[in-house]
């Protein structure tokens, strides 16, 4: 697989499995994805993994939503995100940590989402940080 990088055979070993778990239709083209804060709990190879998943799928349209923190040493937050209106998503405690928290800054992060850019951080409470990208397609 193409264009693969942090782990190679790691990272292509898992981009079959997210080609398996997410079962995209061909032709599918996403307008937005909404990441939450799953950047902080995957390996480097699964974020590469997932990007690359993603990345057929992409239009230059695309948007897409995730969490970060601004400094590695923020605690794990504990929230669980969903919608409650078409532009208001909604934050909640989560019951318990999640297993595997990694977290990962801004920059860690613009240079793993190598199809995402970073359009827009704002730094949240307790030093986590909301991002807005746009997806950036090489021609």
């Amino acid at each position: 697989m193409a264009g693969l990088a942090p782990g190679d055979d790691a990272t292509e070993s898992l981009a079959q499995k997210f080609l398996e778990l997410m079962h995209i239709p061909g032709g599918t083209r996403f307008d937005l994805c909404l990441f939450w804060d799953l950047f902080n709990f995957l390996e480097r190879d699964a974020v590469a993994a997932m990007v690359h998943t993603l990345k057929p799928h992409l239009q230059e349209t695309t948007l897409a939503h995730g969490f970060g923190v601004h400094s590695l040493k923020t605690p794990q937050s504990g929230r669980v995100y969903g919608i409650r209106e078409l532009d208001e998503i909604s934050v909640r405690p989560r019951p318990a940590p999640l297993p595997g928290y990694s977290p990962r800054n801004q920059g860690q992060l613009e240079r793993l989402l190598e199809c995402f850019a970073v359009t827009r951080s704002v730094l949240l409470p307790e030093s986590r940080l909301e991002l807005l990208l746009r997806a950036k397609l090489q021609a």
